[in-house]
């Protein structure tokens, strides 16, 4: 994990996306634990929020989404995200619009409302998912603030 931790910030854009790519395999699984789990994703969202790459920014929020397979992450440890969303691609912006729908925090609401009427069929519908998710999650009483 260290080891591809610190491959995050090599010069290699190759090299960038392969660690991102194994930290989500370690994310995908039940191998890390929460405090693990939390460290690994807050690299991860820094490298997405500054990564001029396309296909690394997208590993990286690959990854970012297979956390929440096994673990409620608060909005807190994501949030940052929502300051690279303007210039994030459509397909990666729409990775980006199910982590904050994951988080199943309503304030991730205004921070993907933005995108309601974004020209991409597909940031849409990922728009209306996240929305569905934060208001189902509210209307059971779910919180995610951990």
């Amino acid at each position: 994990m260290f080891a591809a931790l610190e491959a995050l910030t090599d010069r290699d854009p190759n090299r960038r996306d392969v660690a991102a790519e194994l930290l989500g395999d370690l994310l995908r699984g039940i191998a890390l634990n929460a405090d693990s789990t939390r460290l690994v994703v807050g690299r991860l969202v820094s490298l997405a929020v500054n990564e001029p790459v396309t296909k690394v920014r997208e590993s990286a929020l690959n990854s970012i989404s297979e956390a929440f397979n096994h673990h409620s992450l608060p909005l807190s440890l994501v949030q940052t995200l929502a300051a690279a969303m303007p210039t994030m691609e459509p397909e990666v912006l729409a990775h980006a619009i199910y982590i904050f729908g994951a988080t199943h925090d309503p304030q991730a609401r205004p921070l993907i409302e933005p995108f309601v009427n974004h020209p991409d069929t597909d940031v849409r519908e990922e728009v209306e998912r996240a929305a569905a998710e934060i208001t189902t999650s509210a209307a059971e009483g779910r919180s995610h603030n951990s």
